[in-house]
């Protein structure tokens, strides 16, 4: 199955989501199996709630995805697993996905509608 290119926008959110070097340790650690936050917390060494927000912006660009699941006592624990993207960086890559941008910088949000 041939995967789609993400558009000049996906690209974009998935590069800034990548340029954190804890979000970078955390698809690391997941590439190796999925995990549940108590456990990767633990084991990346940074408070759950920390670990939170950089597993939201990874699971926001599409990088990662989570799961609420039981465990065998009962208590809900979310699980997180990599995503099956695959990032090939090329100028020509890059040519492609700017014909598809949208907006200018992703932390300012969507681009303002235009009026006809």
């Amino acid at each position: 199955m041939t995967q789609a290119r993400p558009t000049g926008d996906d690209l974009v959110e998935m590069l800034a989501a990548l340029a954190n070097p804890l979000r970078v340790r955390i698809v690391a650690r997941l590439a190796g199996g999925r995990d549940y936050v108590s456990h990767l917390a633990r084991e990346i060494g940074v408070s759950r709630p920390l670990l939170h927000l950089h597993l939201q912006r990874l699971e926001a660009a599409g990088l990662i995805v989570g799961s609420l699941e039981l465990s065998q006592d009962g208590k809900a624990m979310k699980f997180y697993e990599v995503t099956d993207f695959d990032l090939h960086l090329s100028a020509a890559t890059l040519a492609e996905a700017a014909k598809t941008l949208t907006r200018g910088d992703p932390a300012q949000g969507p681009a303002p509608k235009e009026d006809s």
